[in-house]
């Protein structure tokens, strides 16, 4: 559905582990939005002394200012900074990640995605944190999903990823390949299937998406040769699907489903059934460009698809080409339209 604002949106980006690249990656991708017209305003949720340092190091980038909640947009050419906590020296040291770090980085998720809840910000994009100094810090969450979906209130969620051309949600996320089949079940197959069905036309204007569901087994389970996935969960799922309305196809061999003709994907959008057989495909394709889409929670959140690179910290070298990709996703779902990319060249 497209927007009607006249005003660009605001997006929060929670900084992520102090230790990591988050920072700079932010800092670089609003220096390669400061001249695009119609970009998104942008606060960082963190630490002020550290994004100043990270800013300090790198060159031609947003000063960093203070930023509270309910004061106009930062001044041109700065990059207000929400400041949460109060950060010990010892955890903004790049590349030294620790507990003090792990349980800030917690701290910035939760009150960018309060922001938004509330009504503060639009959207919100989570600069990467790391899951074993989370848990080292007594946060026992595997990841930003879990916890965003705790405060989102919401049992129904699934992790997208998304490029210029892939679109991929998954049935299953971070589990292993033993475990996968006994979660293959219709209905979290067509839960799937709705929520990116959802996604596409609610945020990207695509009024009648086709989605592509992939098979499990070898062949797609050759007529239960090589597995019962398919007959049993996979295709009940999409033929509830189409009865629903949704233009739903599959299950299609997992091999040659992302063979393409003429150049182009014979669908908008595609369901998977584990992590690997998505992923290979997208960050095959396009891996500085991929983001990561948490569908079903109240707001709209993105993310790089990388890590915290604690070995590239501090050096300058981080590439902010999928953060930058995560602030456009952002800022497009919320005025309802496919996302216009800048230059990620940097």
């Amino acid at each position: 559905m497209a927007s009607n604002r006249k005003t660009p949106p605001l997006i929060a980006i929670s900084m992520g582990d102090p230790a990591g690249i988050g920072a700079e990656v932010i800092l670089k991708s609003a220096a390669a939005l400061a001249h695009v017209r119609g970009a998104p305003a942008l606060v960082v949720v963190g630490d002020l002394k550290l994004m100043a340092e990270t800013a300090w190091r790198l060159h031609s980038v947003p000063e960093p200012c203070e930023w509270r909640v309910g004061q106009t947009l930062a001044p041109r050419g700065s990059l207000g900074v929400a400041q949460v906590g109060n950060l010990a020296a010892l955890a903004r040291r790049p590349g030294n990640p620790s507990r003090d770090g792990g349980d800030a980085s917690f701290h910035y998720v939760t009150a960018g995605a309060k922001m938004v809840l509330r009504g503060q910000a639009d959207a919100l994009v989570t600069a990467p944190i790391s899951k074993q100094w989370w848990d080292r810090a007594g946060h026992d969450f595997p990841g930003h999903s879990e916890l965003l979906a705790r405060i989102g209130r919401t049992r129904r969620w699934r992790m997208m990823f998304a490029g210029d051309e892939l679109k991929i949600a998954l049935v299953t996320v971070h589990v292993g390949l033993a475990r996968v089949s006994r979660m293959i079940t219709r209905r979290a197959v067509l839960d799937t299937i709705g929520l990116i069905r959802d996604h596409m036309r609610s945020r990207l204007g695509v009024k009648r998406p086709r989605i592509a569901v992939l098979g499990f087994n070898p062949h797609a389970g050759e007529n239960g040769l090589f597995g019962d996935e398919e007959i049993r969960a996979i295709a009940p799922a999409i033929r509830a699907a189409q009865r629903a309305g949704i233009d739903a196809v599959g299950p299609l061999a997992p091999d040659t489903a992302f063979v393409r003709s003429a150049g182009k994907f014979a669908f908008d959008a595609a369901v998977a059934m584990y992590h690997d057989q998505g992923l290979i495909a997208l960050k095959t394709l396009e891996f500085d460009r991929a983001v990561n889409v948490t569908l079903g929670i109240p707001f709209i959140r993105t993310s790089p698809d990388h890590g915290t690179a604690f070995d590239l910290a501090g050096k300058g070298r981080a590439n902010p080409s999928s953060m930058l990709a995560a602030i456009e996703y952002a800022a497009a779902a919320v005025e309802g339209r496919a996302p216009i990319t800048a230059n990620r060249d940097g």
